[in-house]
């Protein structure tokens, strides 16, 4: 078993065995060609087979275990084609949203909007990815969308464990931000038709950028 550590920060012990699994399967450690020992990861990690298993169901969920009852699991090579589904699911989610926030927001739901990209114009590292996962599902809550919202949320989770982000692609946090500026000025100026196309051409861009971070 490759020597694998779970991360410091997590929300969960399940998470920070998905995200140590995922950091395996990153760094190579963790090969499709081989099954690995639940028992062994357990006792790797130092937690029980408990959150192991949580942690695997939700890598299976993902698209990047199998799970082999009564051996253990394998890794599977992540595929383009699943993030390209996930970024579809959301192109027909978020930039309705955006458009409906534009046009049906509270001035105090979009107080809070500029609030929380301007708290994204400062944050560094997890607070930056914090910021922009509030910022997206604010716009969806303003819109009336309580289970887009819930989706979405899922489904970011997912590609985070499909590969990595796309800072990986030398995009910069600034970058990001920036994508993200218009879709709050065309909300704020109740301009649905910008927003819904801002939105639109972030997510685009995003997506591209993730599918071209996976060995297709």
């Amino acid at each position: 078993m490759p020597q694998l550590s779970l991360p410091s920060e997590a929300p969960s012990l399940a998470d920070a065995v998905a995200q140590a699994v995922r950091d395996g399967v990153a760094a190579g450690q963790l090969v499709p060609s081989r099954t690995y020992s639940v028992y062994q990861l357990a006792e790797l990690l130092g937690v029980s087979r408990s959150p192991v298993r949580e942690g695997l169901l939700r890598l299976e969920a993902a698209g990047l275990v199998e799970i082999q009852r009564n051996r253990g699991f394998r890794v599977l090579p992540p595929r383009a084609a699943d993030v390209e589904e996930i970024i579809g699911i959301r192109l027909a989610l978020e930039p309705d949203a955006a458009r409906l926030a534009a046009l049906h927001g509270t001035d105090a739901q979009h107080a809070l909007l500029r609030d929380t990209l301007d708290t994204m114009a400062r944050a560094d590292g997890e607070a930056f990815w914090a910021a922009d996962r509030a910022l997206h599902d604010l716009l969806l809550r303003t819109a009336g969308r309580p289970r887009s919202a819930a989706i979405v949320a899922q489904l970011r989770t997912t590609t985070a464990l499909l590969g990595p982000p796309t800072t990986a692609s030398g995009r910069t946090l600034a970058e990001i931000h920036a994508e993200h500026e218009p879709v709050v000025a065309a909300v704020l100026a109740r301009d649905g038709d910008a927003a819904f196309a801002a939105m639109r051409a972030h997510l685009s861009a995003t997506g591209a950028l993730l599918m071209a971070n996976l060995d297709v």
